[in-house]
């Protein structure tokens, strides 16, 4: 609020932003501007001190404070060319520290695996031995003992008992604990290990995954001698069809041996480079960080006393460094409140994930607390808690009750101060958006905190009062902190730098210039890819403008090809199930990879039943958040989340990103609250899964991926070598307890189309990792692939437009010809597709008037629809819905029902299905050209859902390499007649889906 009487104005960096867009003249009856906690670095303060910088040098009179109790005074000296400075001593309260060994000494806290550590410490010592030994070993030698007779017979041919569906699989998951295994499984299981190492005997692997599956031995089962577990051994082995198959049953890629190795270890010891490349993929896509806290304690705990020494590697044995322990947590809070004077307590958590199940904990779980609930007063604090809770936590608690505070980062550390806090735990860690630059990808990672950030988290103790600080981390692992937090600048997604920049920065100034005047900037080459990428999905034009799409991008807190995806789907009148599966995307999938091998494999079986036989992982996304939806109005959505493998925190993530992004677009004029456009139109098309998948494939471009039928290989631009990743649900074709040898290979040939879209990638040298997938039709590519506006020569003619074929070619040669006959339709430098000449007149036709549509609503946002738009949309639909069927894809009942779209019971369960072939879909669309009227008209009469071949025979495009232009590129060819009419001719019988 602001008047001419005013003095002070207090905002956030971002509302000082917006006000300096409007121009420099915006600060002219200003004399000072304070920039606190300078010190957090996001990408806010970064680029208000890059305009404010530029300001300083046209207005003499202004002057600008920057201040925080914990930042890199060097670097912002030399940013301002050796600007003076101050320093201001405090005065906090003195704060006792007590790092993770004094904790862990103080309070005897222990836990089962830490015992067990104890007790099996000099039995590790002799596996290291043994193990030396195996890694040493040639193979046939006369000290390898020679291979004995099974206890019981292998289950090579096992398979088809195996495969009963999933159904009753996982009916009991609770693996048997190696110390209860019988004798004669412990015999078996080395024995098997032993085989397979000394002999490379590949044929024992189907005698473990027996009796994994049969008699609930572990995945992750370790040698009794050695400690090496079955994917170690596959992994230094090379044997990367095995490798496979244990990840898809769970294994964990970050168990280590008796030696310290994991399986990527072993297979770069023993030189496996292929299966290097995919567990390397593989750990990157799964999130984990550099989080080894054993490896430290080893390597540089030299000056650690023997007890602390000890304490740590069994601690760090008994838990995993990746996540934050909140049993030990739980053991502190109970001890601070029945050992130490009264005062809150502040928690540090890396998310939300953490702060709801510690929550959980405290007021249902732990009886310690729960049955005493009337003592304690829990309060969360986080960007996605309402401002009026949070403001809750400020009052001071009744007398005889104590105050707990569970919250994240960014908040406590500086936004809000509580002062009756006494003591605070820390848990040292802290969720960041790493991207990366070379696929593209986002991903939130659990990070180490810096040290300032430590030093802010402990001065919360400290503030009214002495306090206490307890730091689960060791001093150790304080002092090998970054003095800094990365600043946001240099690990944000690019692309929405890059639009933010055009906003602010001078109307000649290109990105790259404008961005170098940061106090770290990123890579130019970098920032140049990620304006290349912004002009791919026609946010920007060629000189670097924002386009009308771009514009409108800016106002979404989510990534650019997740708002142009929402964008489509308002368009397209599919609002309501993409905007959930946007979200789940930005948030990050709630799917939960439990530490259980066999949870592992239960997990994967719930995704592949929420997809329900619509090869996509999309799908899944969808119906588990409304499914969730139902549980939560029935009041059971914490049990549902717990059976169902899924977080509830993510969960609750996602609906509030819902509500602020369907905000958004009322506020831009896309939703109106009545009339045309309001809320029930954008959902006209919501229960068309094809129409869906054609907004999911115009925000997802260039993520797109070529189905190779001849080698049954995956191709995409950057690499020739693509895997699906374990966790897609398009990673098995029909769930079997023993995946299949060559998974990779017969989930390919299960694909009922040649294409597919992507969300997540990760890179290894020689392949490359394709997570969060769906299939989609060539027509679905051909209308929402490739820029807005194509060049001219976009559609070539065949060479040939009369040829035919001689009675004397060969078939190669009579198959050149034929595909001679085809137009060419280039998208893009790589996506080409062949087709019939008057098909591809007609998709293009089709494909300009979208386009032209599109560009009219984002121009004007809130004008009404004409009947000529109405007539595009019904059409598109009708072609999109014909090709669905054609290539046999089943169609979900319920996906775009609000507010109640599913119930929890069907899920887990067999699946309701309306089969679109039981109805025929028909529409005449009539279009006015700007020379001459033309007509188009698509009517379909879908075969059965019991003849997908003989439908697939009629498809419109078919999909594979052209040998003289660019590989993967797509093949149309003609046809004589089909009784599934669409805007092309149909070409001849692809390679049969299944």
């Amino acid at each position: 609020r602001v008047s001419p009487k005013t003095l002070v104005t207090f905002c956030t960096n971002d509302v000082l932003l917006r006000t300096l867009m409007a121009g420099d003249s915006a600060l002219s009856a200003v004399t000072h501007v304070i920039v606190d906690e300078v010190h957090e670095r996001d990408r806010f303060s970064d680029f208000l001190l890059i305009k404010l910088r530029d300001v300083l040098q046209n207005q003499n009179s202004l002057r600008l404070i920057i201040s925080s109790a914990a930042l890199d005074a060097n670097l912002f000296i030399r940013y301002f060319a050796s600007c003076p400075v101050i320093h201001i001593q405090g005065r906090p309260f003195e704060v006792k520290e007590m790092f993770l060994e004094d904790i862990l000494r103080s309070t005897g806290y222990t836990n089962t695996e830490m015992v067990r550590y104890k007790k099996e410490k000099q039995q590790e010592e002799k596996q290291k031995n043994v193990l030396n030994e195996w890694c040493s070993a040639q193979e046939n030698t006369s000290k390898v003992k020679p291979q004995r007779q099974r206890s019981i017979p292998r289950a090579i041919e096992e398979y088809h008992v195996l495969d009963d569906g999933g159904d009753t699989v996982f009916n009991q998951l609770n693996e048997k604990d190696v110390n209860c295994l019988e004798p004669w499984l412990v015999k078996e299981m080395d024995s098997c290990l032993s085989d397979i190492w000394l002999h490379k005997d590949v044929d024992s692997f189907a005698q473990v995954f027996h009796l994994i599956l049969t008699e609930n031995v572990s995945v992750d089962y370790r040698h009794s001698e050695t400690s090496a577990t079955a994917l170690m051994i596959a992994a230094g082995r090379g044997f990367l069809s095995q490798v496979e198959q244990l990840i898809s049953m769970g294994a964990s890629i970050q168990c280590k041996s008796s030696n310290g190795w994991m399986a990527v270890d072993w297979a770069k010891h023993f030189g496996q480079a292929e299966v290097v490349d995919l567990l390397e993929s593989y750990s990157a896509s799964f999130g984990f960080g550099n989080l080894d806290e054993s490896s430290l304690v080893q390597t540089r705990g030299g000056d650690l006393s023997a007890e602390d020494r000890e304490l740590l590697t069994a601690y760090h044995h008994s838990v995993d460094d990746e996540k934050v322990d909140l049993d030990l947590i739980m053991h502190l809070l109970y001890n601070i409140c029945h050992s130490w004077d009264a005062g809150a307590i502040l928690v540090f958590l890396p998310g939300y994930d953490e702060i709801v199940s510690l929550r959980d904990r405290i007021l249902f779980d732990d009886k310690r607390f729960a049955d005493n609930a009337h003592r304690y007063q829990v309060f969360m604090l986080h960007l996605s808690v309402q401002t009026l809770d949070q403001r809750k936590v400020l009052e001071s608690p009744p007398s005889g009750i104590r105050k707990i505070a569970i919250l994240s980062t960014s908040i406590a550390e500086t936004s809000i101060t509580v002062n009756d806090v006494v003591f605070v735990i820390d848990s040292g860690k802290v969720k960041e958006k790493s991207f990366d630059a070379l696929s593209h990808v986002a991903m939130l990672k659990t990070v180490w905190i810096s040290k300032a950030s430590a030093i802010q988290r402990k001065g919360r103790a400290g503030r009214c009062q002495p306090g206490v600080c307890f730091r689960l981390f060791s001093r150790l692992r304080f002092q090998n902190m970054l003095e800094f937090q990365t600043p946001e600048l240099l690990r944000m997604p690019l692309q929405e730098i890059c639009l933010y920049t055009k906003l602010l920065a001078p109307v000649n100034c290109p990105i790259v210039d404008f961005l170098m005047k940061a106090p770290d900037p990123p890579p130019a080459v970098t920032v140049r890819n990620a304006v290349h990428m912004l002009k791919t999905i026609d946010a920007m034009d060629p000189w670097e403008d924002l386009t009308e799409l771009g514009y409108h991008l800016t106002e979404f807190p989510v990534e650019p090809h997740l708002g142009k995806m929402v964008l489509y789907a308002v368009v397209l009148k599919c609002l309501d199930p993409v905007l959930t599966i946007a979200c789940a995307l930005a948030c990050g999938a709630p799917f939960v990879l439990p530490s259980v091998a066999s949870h592992r494999r239960a997990a994967l079986l719930c995704r592949k039943r929420f997809a329900a036989g619509t090869f996509s992982d999309h799908m899944a996304l969808l119906r588990a958040f409304q499914a969730w939806q139902k549980a939560r109005s029935d009041g059971w959505e914490r049990t549902f989340c717990e059976k169902n493998f899924l977080s509830q925190a993510t969960m609750e993530i996602i609906v509030g990103m819902r509500t602020h992004l369907l905000g958004q677009l009322r506020a831009l004029g896309f939703v109106r609250a009545r009339g045309g456009a309001d809320i029930r139109d954008v959902n006209t098309n919501s229960e068309n899964w094809a129409v869906i998948k054609a907004a999911l494939v115009a925000g997802m471009y260039p993520h797109l991926v070529h189905v190779d039928r001849e080698n049954l290989a995956l191709t995409e631009p950057k690499e020739k070598k693509v895997r699906f990743h374990p966790t897609s649900v398009l990673s098995q074709p029909q769930y079997k307890k023993i995946p299949p040898a060559h998974g990779q290979a017969a989930a390919i040939q299960a694909l009922p189309t040649d294409w597919l879209i992507y969300d997540g990638v990760t890179r290894a040298p020689s392949t490359a990792n394709i997570s969060c997938c769906s299939v989609v039709t060539p027509v679905t590519v051909s209308l929402f692939c490739g820029p807005a506006r194509l060049p001219s020569n976009a559609l070539q003619a065949s060479s040939f437009p009369g040829g035919g074929v001689s009675d004397g070619s060969s078939d190669s040669e009579m198959e050149d010809k034929r595909t001679a006959n085809l137009a060419l339709l280039k998208l893009d430098e790589w996506l080409h597709l062949r087709l019939d000449p008057e098909a591809a007149g007609m998709l293009l036709q089709l494909r300009q008037k979208w386009h032209s549509l599109f560009l009219r609503r984002m121009r004007a946002p809130s004008k009404p629809w004409s009947q000529a738009d109405e007539t595009t949309i019904r059409a598109i639909t009708a072609v999109l819905s014909a090709e669905e069927q054609c290539a046999g894809l089943q169609q979900p009942s319920g996906i775009g029902q609000r507010p109640r779209p599913v119930t929890c019971e069907e899920l887990p369960l067999a699946s309701t299905w309306r089969s679109t072939n039981s109805r025929e879909i028909s529409a005449e669309a009539e279009y006015s050209g700007s020379s001459n009227a033309e007509k188009v008209s698509v009517k379909s009469t879908p075969p059965t859902l019991q003849q997908p071949e003989k439908c697939k025979e009629k498809a419109i495009l078919q999909c594979r390499p052209c040998a003289e232009d660019r590989p993967a590129q797509c093949s149309v060819q003609p046809a004589g007649s089909s009784s599934c009419p669409s805007p092309s001719a149909a070409p001849s019988a692809p390679t049969p889906a299944k």
